[in-house]
């Protein structure tokens, strides 16, 4: 009887190793990554590869297996002419035999690799261990040990039982580390009620999982950095990270990390989806980012009664004036302590709305709505209210300036909750809030002509010092931003970055609005991040 180690010969069918020709790695663990520690084979000059991607086990030369690091992406073929983005990565090991093809990292990086066979070197038999030293050599002085008996003066049972619990304890212990190396980590999914709506992130509360950077990032391309290269002409915004707002994206993964935890999360968009879908359809149809059909999550959770302190109602949370400046009735309101009833005439709320509205009442430090209701309310018509909505979006989404800024997806998101650019109207001053002079006082401060960059450098109210000033109304801790919009849009972004998994996993095959995203669901799609719930387990 004995016992063999194998070792394992690769081939690059391609790329910068290539050239090596047959690589012999020790086994009969072998690791595979960009830095896979001592002993692994680090593959040098290929992107998309994790430091450890991989392990190949060679524990004798039938059973050769390859099994991905995590939730790494490792797909096999029988031969190397393959589309390896036809193929799903694999999640449990699977044995090679000689001429199998494997993939590490996504289809269109990584690299390929060959698996030309298992080879056999050194044996040791029970009974005659033999020594180099008696073999002599340059670097060894000769030796008198040639064999050793290495069963005298011992019952004949006793090396089979100590060779039998020994393989016993290797094959406990081994199962365990198997279990350990190949055991992919739980995908991001909902793991307690949580909320509906996460409204704010404090980056010091909420822990990342560096192994969703990739799909979350993905979907940050997609959704954020490809409309707003298309916007500012610049197809580099699209292509180079080091391009995008990096603090932007760090709170977008905090919030989809937030939001994808949360079973109440999941559920609401169950039940929103015809509404949401319907929303998605107007925002095509109207030329605009994809990613605002979450503005009315983000607002209203998609409730068409929803209200605020300050009297925004509906879907969108229109104040009473702006819903009248795009042509959404709101007429005949009955105000507490008012016997005439009201109906807005000015196209812009008035400024300092808490202190100066007729609709909103004050007392012990807090503010509340007023109307108690209005004899028409378009507000609530989802048709209606969306139309508007995207009336005014287009309008901070057309202007040249802002459509030069290499962050037009998320300037428009804010311009809805701080307002595109009210002088155009009545006001004799610019409203410091807006959007638009806020971002010209931004480039005039920066000293320079456009800046990706604007959202995230003005997210300056945070964690404690937010609370402190939430009450005060315009404070921007330092930045250009009104601090009641610092923490909007990235809240946006994640909802429909999840919401666009969800409805393509689950209404992708049946309904078309939701088949542009079936693609991202498999393969290295970013929706494979995500532990996305089932119909099933949305219900009640």
């Amino acid at each position: 009887m004995s016992q063999e180690r194998w070792d394992v010969v690769l081939r690059f069918t391609a790329g910068p190793m290539s050239y090596q020709g047959e690589v012999v790695v020790r086994g009969p663990v072998v690791r595979l990554g960009a830095a896979p520690g001592p002993g692994g084979l680090a593959l040098e000059g290929y992107r998309g590869v994790d430091d450890r991607q991989a392990v190949i086990t060679a524990y004798d030369g039938g059973t050769v297996a390859i099994a991905p690091v995590g939730a790494n992406q490792v797909r096999v073929a029988t031969h190397e002419n393959v589309e390896w983005k036809e193929l799903h990565p694999i999640r449990k090991p699977v044995y090679l035999s000689p001429g199998s093809v494997f993939h590490l990292g996504p289809p269109h990086r990584g690299c390929s690799i060959e698996f030309v066979e298992a080879r056999r070197l050194g044996v040791w038999e029970q009974k005659r261990i033999l020594s180099d030293a008696s073999q002599g050599g340059a670097s060894h002085m000769p030796s008198n040990v040639a064999e050793l008996d290495a069963g005298a003066g011992m019952p004949r049972w006793f090396i089979p039982a100590v060779l039998g619990v020994s393989m016993l304890t290797m094959v406990i212990v081994g199962t365990r580390l198997f279990d350990t190396i190949y055991r992919p980590p739980a995908r991001m999914g909902p793991v307690a009620e949580g909320e509906t709506v996460y409204k704010r992130v404090d980056p010091r509360k909420v822990e990342l999982d560096p192994s969703s950077f990739e799909g979350i990032d993905q979907a940050f391309a997609l959704f954020v950095m490809g409309p707003n290269s298309r916007q500012a002409e610049m197809p580099a915004l699209a292509e180079d990270s080091t391009l995008w707002d990096s603090k932007l994206l760090d709170y977008v993964r905090r919030s989809v990390t937030m939001h994808a935890r949360a079973k109440r999360f999941w559920a609401r968009l169950r039940a929103v989806e015809p509404d949401y879908r319907y929303v998605l359809g107007e925002v095509r149809d109207a030329g605009l980012p994809d990613v605002l059909a979450a503005i009315p999550y983000q607002e209203s959770s998609y409730k068409s009664t929803a209200s605020s302190p300050v009297c925004a109602e509906g879907w969108w949370q229109f104040m009473p004036e702006v819903a009248h400046r795009v042509n959404i009735r709101v007429s005949g309101c009955s105000i507490a302590g008012r016997e005439s009833k009201w109906t807005p005439d000015r196209v812009t709320p008035v400024r300092n709305v808490v202190k100066n509205a007729a609709y909103v009442g004050r007392g012990d430090g807090t503010y509340r709505c007023k109307i108690r209701g209005c004899d028409v309310d378009e507000r609530q018509d989802l048709g209606i209210s969306t139309r508007g909505a995207l009336e005014a979006l287009k309008e901070a989404w057309d202007d040249s300036l802002i459509a030069d800024s290499g962050a037009a997806v998320q300037i428009t998101i804010l311009s809805h909750n701080a307002g595109y650019d009210n002088s155009r109207f009545d006001e004799k001053r610019v409203n410091m809030i807006n959007i638009l002079p806020a971002y010209k006082r931004h480039l005039k401060k920066s000293g320079v002509q456009r800046d990706p960059g604007f959202y995230g450098r003005n997210i300056t109210c945070v964690g404690e010092e937010f609370d402190d000033i939430v009450g005060k109304a315009n404070a921007t801790c330092g930045g250009v931003i009104a601090n009641q919009s610092q923490h909007y849009a990235y809240s946006i972004i994640a909802q429909h970055i999840l919401a666009s998994c969800f409805y393509a996993e689950n209404y992708g095959t049946v309904n078309d609005v939701w088949q542009d995203y079936l693609r991202y669901t498999y393969d290295d799609g970013y929706c494979r991040t995500f532990e996305i719930p089932k119909l099933e387990s949305n219900r009640g």
